[in-house]
C-alpha cells in the first residue's frame, strides 16, 4: 500500500465506508422483521420511565422545599405544610412501584436499584426534618436518589431499536437531567438568600448544577429532532426563565464582591419571588420531558417487539463494522501522513538549517567544494516519493549553485586584488614621476597644476584600495606603531575632494594602534568624502572628537547638505552594522560599504544621525582595543639604522620599529618668499589658474596644517642625504638632520615647505634657482605656489609629551595641502608650549623677507634659464656668523653627470632589491631593509 498512488487511496477511502453503509442497510431490513417482540418491552420501559419522571419532578420540589425549612431553622409552622407535600410524592411512588413490579423479569436488574432507591426516601426525611443535617449535605442526599432514578431513562435508549425512538429517549433523559440541575440550583440558591450568603461549598454547587445543565441542554439540542427542539423553544421561555437566570447571576456577582445576597427584590420577597419564578422554569422544562416520553411511548407501541430485536441486532453489527472502518480508514491516513510529515519536516529542516549552513561554508571557504547531499528520508515511489525526490534535486542545484557563486565571487575577489595591485602600482609610479616633475618645475601655475594632479594621484590610489575592501583582503599598508589620532585624521584629509572645507577639531592626546591606522584613515576619508560631495561648496564639514565614558573615541563628521529620509536611514544604518556581502548596491553605493567592512573589521561602530541644522552626522565610535599607546614624541629628527638609505616610498607611510622611523621621502624644495595658500590650498590668494582657490578668509582661523607624509609627497627635510662614491654605502650625514635649529624652516611644524633654499651648497647636488617672475604675471605681492595645506588647531597634548610649537596662524605662510600628512608619524605635532622645533635668533630675519622677494639674477644660462648669484638671496639676518662652522673646507664643484649617474645607479640597484624581495629571494647580506612599499601595492 505504501506505493499506491493517492487517487487511488483515495477511491479506498469512500468506496470501503459506502459499501459499509449498504451492507448495513440490508442486514438492517432482513432483520426488522423479527423485532416485534423487542418493541413491547421498549413500550412498558418507556412506560415506567415517564412514572419516574413524575417522581423525580415532585421529589426535587420536595428537597428543594426541605432545604428552604432547614435553612429557616425547621419552624414548627411549616412541618405541616411539607408533610402536604411528603404525601403527593408517597401517593406518585407507589404506583412506580407498581408498575416496575409489572415489568418482565427481563429488566429485573435495572428495575431493583430504582425500587431499592424509593426505600430509602423516607429515612432521609426523617433526618431532615429532625436532624441537624445542613441545608447542603440534605440537597446532595436527595440529588443522589433522584440521579439513580434519571438513569432509568437511558434504558429507554437502550431498548430501543429504532433511531426516532432512541433519539428520542435519549433527548428526554437529557431535559429530565437538565430540569434536575435547575431544581438544585432552586434548593441551594433559597437556602442561601434566606441567610443572606453562601455556606461552605454551596456557592461551588450551584456553580457545578449550572454548568451540568447547560451541557444536558446542549446535548439535547444534538439529539432531538427539529420538532423537539421547537417545542423546547416555545415552552421554555418567558419572564420566568430570564429572571430565573438573572437572579442567578446576580446572586453570584454579589457573592463574588463581599455583599450580602439581594435579587433586587424586597428582602422579605427574595426568597419567595425566587421560588416562584425558578419554579415556572422547571415546570416548563417539566411539560418537555412529559411531551418527550408520550411521543417515546406511541412510537414504541406501534413498533412492536420485532422492530426491536431488529435495532439491536443492527446496532451490534454496526458497532463492529464502525471499527473495521476506522481500523482501514486509519491505515490509509497513516500511509498519507507519515510520508507527507517527513517530507514536510526534512524539507523545512533543509530550507532553515541546512541549506543556509552549507551556502555559509561555502561562502566562508572560498574554494566552492561542494560535498553530497543528503536525500530526503522518503523512499517511496509515488506521488509523495517523486516530490521527495524533485526536492532533493533542487537541493543539490542550489548547493551547486552556491559552490559556483563561491567560486565565482573568489574569482572576482581575485580580479578585484588584481587590478587593484595593477592600478596601484601605476599610480605609485605615476606619483613617483609627478614628485620628479614638482622637483624640477620652476613656473609657479605648472607647479601648482602638479599639485593638484599629486592630489588627485593620491585619490585614485584610495579608489584602488577599495577593490582590496571590496575583495575582504587587509590594507598593503600598515603601520607598526601608534599614531595621534589627529595625524590619522589630517591622513584621512589628504585622499578627499575640497579639503579645505573641512575644520578639525580631533583631541591631540589619543593614539589608533599601528595596525588599524590605514583602516581608519580609509573610513574617515569615505565618511568625509560623502559629507563634502552631499553638502553645498560654501558650507564647512566639521570632524570633532572626544572620549567616552565606556572607553574609546568619539568622531563625529558633520555636514550641512541634503541629509536623508528617515527610511533610508534606516537602511544605511541597518547596513552599516552588519558585515555586508558584495552586491548590484555596491556600484551605488561604495562608499557605504567600503565603511560597513573596514567598520566591521576592527570592531567599530558607525552611525548615521540626521543633525538639526540640516545635513547629517556620522558618528564613527573606535573602541578602546584600537586606541593604542600614545605616539612617541622624538625630540631630533629620524635616523636610519645601518648603511642604508632613506626608502623613497610615496605610497606608504612611514613604518617604525623600535624608535627608529623606516622610511621617508626627499622634501621638495620650496620658493623663496612663498606664502601661505597654494593652487587649492586655503589660504593665499588666487593664482591665474584654471581652479583658483578660496580666499583665506573665508574659513575659521582653526583649519588644517598638513604635514608632507601625504604618500605621494616625500617626507625628507630640507636636506638630502650625502651621497659617497659609486658602489659605497650611503652614510647618512649628520648635517641633513640637525638637532639645532635652523633659518630653513618657520614655525615648530617640521613639515612645512621651507623658506630657504631647496638644495644648500654642502650637499654637492645641483642647486635649484629660484624662478623669475613671468612677464606681466606675479606682482612683488603675489605669492607663489607651494604645497597647498592646513593649519590645524590641537587640541591638546598628551601629558609627559616633549613640548612642541604652537602653530602659527593661517596667515604665517606655513600652510600645505592635507595630503601631505598621510604619512606624517606621531612626533610631527605642535608644542603647547608656542616653542618653535627649528627656531634660532635668525627667525626673525624673516621679517625682512620681502627686502629679497625679487631673487637677484646673474644673467641667464644657454636655454634662458636665470641664473642664481650664491648666498644673494639669503633673508637678512638669516645666517649668523658666530654659528657657522669654522674650519669647514669648502666641497669641490660636482659634475651634473655624475651626479645624474650616481642617481641612476641608485635607482637601478633600488629595483634589483625589490625585485628580489618581490621573488623571495634572500637579501644580500649588507643588512639593508626591505622597502616599505612593493610593487602593486601588496
Amino acid at each position: 500500500m505504501g506505493n499506491w498512488h493517492v487517487r487511488s487511496r483515495l477511491i479506498a477511502l469512500i468506496v470501503v465506508p459506502t459499501a459499509v453503509a449498504v451492507g448495513l442497510g440490508g442486514l438492517n431490513v432482513v432483520t426488522s422483521l423479527s423485532d416485534a417482540n423487542t418493541y413491547q418491552t421498549l413500550r412498558e420501559v418507556a412506560e415506567l420511565s415517564e412514572q419516574l419522571g413524575a417522581v423525580t419532578h415532585e421529589l426535587s420540589f420536595e428537597r428543594d422545599e426541605t432545604a428552604l425549612f432547614i435553612a429557616q431553622g425547621r419552624p414548627k409552622d411549616r412541618e405541616g405544610q411539607l408533610g402536604t407535600t411528603h404525601s403527593q410524592v408517597n401517593n406518585l411512588i407507589e404506583d412506580a412501584k407498581q408498575r416496575a413490579l409489572a415489568l418482565s423479569e427481563t429488566h429485573a436488574e435495572a428495575v431493583r436499584p430504582v425500587l431499592r432507591r424509593l426505600e430509602e426516601i423516607p429515612t432521609l426525611r426523617e433526618t431532615a426534618v429532625n436532624g441537624k443535617i445542613q441545608p447542603l449535605p440534605m440537597i446532595q442526599k436527595y440529588s443522589q436518589i433522584i440521579a439513580r432514578l434519571l438513569q432509568f431513562h437511558d434504558q429507554v435508549g437502550q431498548v430501543a431499536v429504532d433511531d426516532q425512538v432512541a433519539d428520542s429517549a435519549s433527548a428526554m433523559a437529557a431535559i429530565s437531567r437538565a430540569k434536575e440541575q435547575a431544581s438544585k440550583q432552586r434548593g441551594i440558591l433559597a437556602s442561601a438568600l434566606d441567610k443572606r450568603g453562601f455556606d461552605s461549598g454551596e456557592l461551588d454547587a450551584l456553580t457545578d448544577a449550572k454548568s451540568r445543565e447547560e451541557s444536558e441542554e446542549t446535548l439535547f439540542g444534538v439529539l432531538a429532532d427539529l420538532d423537539q427542539l421547537e417545542l423546547y423553544r416555545n415552552t421554555v421561555v418567558g419572564r420566568d426563565v430570564d429572571q430565573t437566570d438573572l437572579f442567578r447571576l446576580r446572586a453570584m456577582a454579589q457573592s463574588a464582591e463581599g455583599k450580602e445576597l439581594s435579587i433586587g427584590v424586597r428582602p422579605d420577597r427574595d426568597v419567595a419571588t425566587w421560588f416562584e419564578v425558578s419554579t415556572g422554569k422547571i415546570d416548563a422544562l417539566r411539560t418537555v420531558e412529559k411531551e418527550l416520553s408520550s411521543s417515546v411511548i406511541l412510537r414504541a407501541r406501534a413498533l412492536e417487539e420485532a422492530a426491536n430485536r431488529s435495532a439491536l441486532i443492527s446496532g451490534v453489527l454496526i458497532l463492529i463494522l464502525l471499527i473495521v472502518v476506522i481500523a482501514i480508514i486509519s491505515l490509509i491516513a497513516r500511509s498519507l501522513i507519515r510520508p507527507l510529515r517527513r517530507l514536510r519536516r526534512e524539507a523545512l529542516d533543509i530550507a532553515g538549517q541546512r541549506l543556509p549552513e552549507t551556502v555559509q561554508q561555502l561562502r566562508e571557504s572560498g574554494d566552492g567544494t561542494v560535498g553530497p547531499v543528503v536525500p530526503i528520508g522518503v523512499d517511496t515511489h509515488d506521488e509523495i516519493g517523486e516530490v521527495a525526490r524533485a526536492f532533493d534535486e533542487v537541493h543539490r542545484e542550489a548547493v551547486r549553485l552556491a559552490g559556483e557563486e563561491s567560486r565565482l565571487r573568489s574569482n572576482v575577489n581575485a580580479m578585484f586584488v588584481n587590478l587593484s595591485r595593477r592600478s596601484q602600482t601605476l599610480v605609485e609610479r605615476q606619483i613617483t614621476l609627478i614628485d620628479g616633475l614638482e622637483q624640477g618645475e620652476q613656473d609657479e601655475q605648472r607647479l601648482g597644476n602638479l599639485f593638484k594632479l599629486d592630489h588627485l594621484a593620491t585619490r585614485m590610489r584610495r579608489n584602488s584600495e577599495n577593490l582590496l575592501v571590496l575583495a575582504g583582503q587587509d590594507p598593503p599598508r600598515r603601520w607598526s606603531q601608534p599614531v595621534k589620532l589627529v595625524d590619522v585624521a589630517r591622513a584621512s584629509l589628504s585622499e578627499v575632494e575640497s579639503y579645505e572645507r573641512v575644520v578639525l577639531q580631533v583631541p591631540d592626546g589619543v593614539s589608533v594602534a599601528g595596525q588599524a591606522v590605514n583602516d581608519v584613515i580609509h573610513l574617515l576619508a569615505e565618511l568625509v568624502e560623502n559629507a563634502l560631495s552631499f553638502s553645498p561648496r560654501e558650507t564647512r564639514v566639521t570632524v570633532s572628537g572626544s572620549r567616552i565614558d565606556g572607553g574609546g573615541v568619539m568622531l563625529s563628521i558633520t555636514d550641512s547638505g541634503i541629509g536623508m529620509t528617515q527610511e533610508e536611514l534606516v537602511q544605511a544604518n541597518e547596513r552599516l552594522m552588519e558585515a555586508p556581502s558584495v552586491d548590484v548596491s555596491v556600484s551605488r553605493r561604495m562608499g557605504l560599504f567600503v565603511v560597513a567592512r573596514l567598520a566591521h573589521r576592527h570592531g567599530i561602530r558607525v552611525q548615521l544621525r540626521p543633525h538639526a541644522s540640516g545635513g547629517l552626522t556620522a558618528m564613527v565610535l573606535i573602541p578602546e582595543n584600537m586606541l593604542g599607546s600614545q605616539a612617541p614624541n622624538f625630540a631630533g629628527m629620524p635616523s636610519f639604522s645601518g648603511n642604508q638609505p632613506p626608502s623613497f616610498s610615496e605610497n606608504q607611510p612611514p613604518s617604525f620599529s623600535g624608535d627608529q622611523p623606516s622610511s621617508f621621502g626627499d622634501q621638495p624644495p620650496a620658493f623663496a618668499g612663498a606664502a601661505a595658500g597654494g593652487p587649492g590650498g586655503p589660504g593665499g590668494e588666487p593664482y591665474s589658474g584654471p581652479h583658483p582657490a578660496p580666499p583665506a578668509t573665508d574659513w575659521p582661523q582653526q583649519t588644517f596644517q598638513m604635514g608632507p607624509g601625504h604618500p605621494s609627497f616625500p617626507s625628507n627635510p630640507e636636506a638630502g642625504g650625502n651621497w659617497g662614491s659609486a658602489g659605497s654605502p650611503w652614510q647618512p650625514d649628520p648635517s641633513a638632520w640637525p638637532p639645532e635649529p635652523r633659518s630653513g624652516f618657520q614655525s615648530g611644524d617640521v613639515w612645512s615647505p621651507p623658506r630657504g633654499p631647496a638644495w644648500n651648497g654642502e650637499r654637492g647636488l645641483p642647486k635649484r634657482p629660484v624662478p623669475a617672475p613671468p612677464p606681466g604675471g606675479w606682482s612683488q605681492d603675489t605669492n607663489p605656489p607651494q604645497r597647498p595645506g592646513f593649519d590645524f588647531q590641537d587640541t591638546g597634548s598628551e601629558p609627559g609629551a616633549s613640548p612642541m610649537p604652537a602653530a602659527p596662524p593661517a596667515s604665517a605662510g606655513d600652510d600645505y595641502l592635507p595630503i601631505f600628512a598621510a604619512v606624517e608619524s606621531a612626533w610631527f605635532g605642535r608644542d603647547a608650549n608656542g616653542a618653535s622645533w627649528g627656531s634660532s635668533k635668525s627667525d626673525a630675519g624673516w621679517s625682512a623677507a620681502e627686502a629679497v622677494v625679487e631673487p637677484v639674477r646673474d644673467g641667464a644660462t644657454a636655454a634662458g634659464l636665470p641664473k642664481r648669484v650664491p648666498k644673494a638671496n639669503l633673508v637678512p639676518g638669516s645666517a649668523d656668523a658666530s654659528a657657522s662652522p669654522q674650519g669647514v673646507m669648502p666641497l669641490p664643484s660636482v659634475s651634473p653627470d655624475r651626479v645624474r649617474n650616481r642617481l641612476s645607479s641608485f635607482q637601478q640597484g633600488f629595483r634589483a632589491a625589490r625585485d628580489d624581495i618581490s621573488e623571495g629571494r634572500a637579501l644580500p647580506p649588507s643588512g639593508q631593509k626591505q622597502s616599505e612599499r612593493e610593487e602593486g601595492g601588496v
